[in-house]
C-alpha cells in the first residue's frame, strides 16, 4: 500500500493529509495520483466513497500556483456533489495560497459573481450554472491548465452531454484532463476519444466495483407488500443513519409522509425542493435529528454523510450505475455497511443484470414477519429499561412502581409499561392502512432471443431507448396484452369505446365531416360541379360525399 509521505508531494498538502486522518492512499489514489502528477490525461473508473476527489485534487494542487487567474475547473453532476468536493479541496489546499468557490445552480449567482470577482484559482461547479457565467463573462477559461470531471457517467445520465462538450470546447487545447466515472459508458469513451489526449485508464478492477465490506441482500417483495417489509425491517435493523432510495420524487414525498405518520424519523429529499430546504434536511441528519434520509438517485450524489449504516433500495434502480452510487452511501472509509434491495418478481431479469455488471451475487434473504419485528422491537426495549437500570435512572420512580406493585401483580404492572413504551399496539395495522401509489416495474427485453423484425433491422430493435432494448419503462408485451393493447401499442378497447375504425379515424367524427360537406355542397354549390373532370353536378358531389 502506497504511504502519502512517499510520493514527494509539497510539504503544505502532506500537512494538510496528515491531520485529515489519512496516511495510505486507496487503490484509486495509488493508481491515478503518480500518473496525474507527470501532466498525463487520466479516466479513472471507481465507485462513490473510495476516496477520488483526493485521487484528483492532489495532482491539481501540487501543481497550482497563487497567480490569481483560474487556473482549475471541476466539473460535478448535481450541487450537492459540488459543495462536497469544494469542501475537501479547502482541507486539502488549507495551507497553499490558493482559493476555491463552488458554483451550482440554487445559490444566489450576484453572490458568486462577488466570489468570482476575488478571483479564485480553483472553481468547482456544475455544468449548467458554469455556463450562466460564461455567457455572463463571469468565468473566462482562457487561463485554464486543469479541468476534471466528477461522476462523468452521472452527467451524461442527467442529460449534460452537450453543455459537457461545449465546455470541453471553449477550454484552452493545452491542458491537463483527469475524467472520473463509476461506470465506464460508450459516451465516456467518445468523450475520451474526443478531448483528451492519450488518457490513461486506471481502475479498481471489476469484482471491486461494489465494496466488498457491503453486505448486499435482496428480497422478493410484492409492490403492495414494500412498505409493511420496510418499516419491519427498519425495527428489526434498527440502523444508526439509514437512507431508503425511491425512483420518483412522487415515491419519495408519499414513503417520507408514511414513515413520519408511523413515527419514525424520516425526512425526504429530491430536485424539487428549494435548496434552503435541502441543506435543513441535511443538516438534521448529519447531526442525527432524524436518522432515515428518503431520497431520489439525483439528489443523493455526492451526499458524504459518515455512519450510514444501512441503505434501503425500495425500488430498485433503473441504472445499474445507480445501483453502485447508491450503495456506496455505505460502508465508506473501509467501514462495514448493509445494502437491502427490494426486487418485485417482475424484475428478477433486471437484478441478474446488475449481479452481471458488477460481478457479485446478492444474497436472498426471507421476508420478516410481523413476529420478527414485534419480536426485534421488544429486545430493544429491553435493553433500554437494562441501560437505564445500571445507570441508575430509577430513582424518581420508584414510589409509583411500589404503588402499582401493591395494587397489581408485578409482572402485569411491568408488562403493561412496556407496552405503553413499546407503542407495539395498533402498530401492524397502522401499518397496513397506509397505501402507496404503486410505481411500474422494470422489464428487461431479451432482443437476442427475439426473431428480428422489419422494424428491428439496422441494430434499433425497435426500442425507442436506443440501449440495444435491454429495459422498457413500459412493461412487456403480457402487461400490454392484459391492458387490451395490439402490437401497435393502441388500446383495442380504448379503439371499439371511442369508436375508430382500422384506419385510426373515428366513425363519429367521419360522419360530422360528411354531413359539414353535404350543408356546404347545398348552400355554397348547389349550381356548381364538384368532379375531377369538372362535369359532375352537385347532386353527384353529395352522392360520393356519402
Amino acid at each position: 500500500m502506497l504511504r502519502f509521505f512517499e510520493l514527494d508531494l509539497k510539504d503544505e498538502i502532506l500537512k494538510a493529509i496528515l491531520e485529515m486522518g489519512f496516511e495510505e492512499a486507496t487503490p484509486i489514489q495509488e493508481q491515478a495520483i503518480p500518473v496525474a502528477m507527470t501532466g498525463q490525461d487520466v479516466i479513472g473508473q471507481a465507485q462513490t466513497g473510495t476516496g477520488k476527489t483526493a485521487a484528483f485534487s492532489i495532482p491539481f494542487l501540487q501543481m497550482v500556483t497563487n497567480e490569481p487567474v483560474l487556473q482549475v475547473l471541476i466539473l460535478t453532476p448535481t450541487r450537492e456533489l459540488c459543495i462536497q468536493v469544494e469542501k475537501e479541496v479547502k482541507k486539502l489546499s488549507r495551507y497553499l495560497p490558493v482559493r476555491s468557490v463552488a458554483v451550482y445552480g440554487g445559490q444566489d449567482i450576484n453572490r458568486q459573481i462577488r466570489e468570482l470577482k476575488a478571483r479564485p484559482q480553483i472553481v468547482v461547479a456544475t455544468p449548467g450554472r458554469l455556463m450562466d457565467h460564461m455567457n455572463r463573462k463571469t468565468i473566462r477559461l482562457d487561463h485554464l491548465k486543469r479541468i476534471v470531471l466528477d461522476e462523468a457517467d452521472e452527467m451524461l445520465n442527467m442529460g449534460f452531454l452537450e453543455d459537457i462538450e461545449t465546455i470541453l470546447a471553449a477550454c484552452p487545447e493545452e491542458r491537463h484532463t483527469m475524467m472520473f466515472s463509476a461506470t465506464m459508458k460508450d459516451e465516456i469513451k467518445a468523450i475520451a476519444n474526443k478531448f483528451m489526449k492519450d488518457p490513461v485508464l486506471v481502475k479498481v478492477e471489476a469484482q471491486e466495483l461494489t465494496v466488498p465490506t457491503i453486505e448486499q441482500q435482496y428480497f422478493e417483495v410484492k409492490e403492495h407488500d414494500k412498505f409493511k417489509m420496510l418499516c419491519r425491517l427498519l425495527d428489526i435493523h434498527n440502523p444508526e443513519l439509514a437512507m431508503v432510495f425511491g425512483r420518483t420524487k412522487r415515491r419519495v414525498d408519499e414513503l417520507t409522509e408514511a414513515l413520519q405518520k408511523l413515527g419514525y424519523q424520516a425526512e425526504g429529499l429530491h430536485g424539487d425542493l428549494t435548496q434552503r430546504h435541502r441543506d435543513i434536511v441535511m443538516n438534521k441528519f448529519r447531526n442525527g435529528q432524524i436518522n432515515i434520509l428518503v431520497a431520489t438517485d439525483v439528489a443523493a450524489r455526492g451526499l458524504d454523510v459518515s455512519g450510514v449504516s444501512h441503505v434501503f433500495n425500495f425500488d430498485l434502480p433503473q441504472e445499474i450505475d445507480s445501483y453502485v452510487h447508491r450503495i456506496g452511501r455505505t460502508g465508506r472509509a473501509g467501514k462495514e455497511g448493509i445494502a437491502l434491495t427490494f426486487v418485485e418478481p417482475r424484475e428478477l431479469p433486471h437484478l441478474k443484470t446488475i449481479e452481471k455488471t458488477i460481478q457479485r451475487k446478492l444474497d436472498k434473504n426471507r421476508l420478516p414477519s410481523a413476529t420478527d419485528s414485534r419480536r426485534r422491537r421488544q429486545e430493544l426495549l429491553q435493553e433500554t429499561v437494562r441501560d437505564a437500570v445500571n445507570a441508575g435512572n430509577v430513582l424518581n420512580y420508584q414510589e409509583l412502581a411500589n404503588d402499582l406493585i401493591n395494587e397489581f401483580d408485578a409482572v402485569d404492572a411491568l408488562a403493561a409499561l412496556l407496552e405503553l413504551m413499546a407503542g407495539d399496539t395498533g402498530h401492524e395495522a397502522a401499518i397496513n392502512e397506509i397505501k402507496l401509489s404503486a410505481e411500474r416495474p422494470i422489464y428487461v427485453r431479451r432482443t437476442e432471443e427475439r426473431k428480428p423484425s422489419g422494424r428491428g433491422r439496422g441494430g434499433y430493435g425497435g426500442n425507442r431507448r436506443g440501449d440495444g432494448g435491454r429495459y422498457h419503462r413500459d412493461g412487456d408485451r403480457e402487461d400490454r396484452k392484459k391492458d387490451g393493447y395490439k402490437k401497435d401499442g393502441f388500446k383495442k378497447e380504448g379503439h371499439k369505446k371511442d369508436g375508430y375504425k382500422k384506419d385510426g379515424f373515428k366513425k363519429d367524427s367521419i360522419k360530422k365531416d360528411t354531413a359539414k360537406n353535404k350543408d356546404f355542397a347545398n348552400k355554397a354549390g348547389k349550381n356548381k360541379t364538384y368532379a375531377r373532370d369538372g362535369k359532375k353536378s352537385s347532386k353527384s358531389y353529395k352522392k360520393s360525399a356519402e
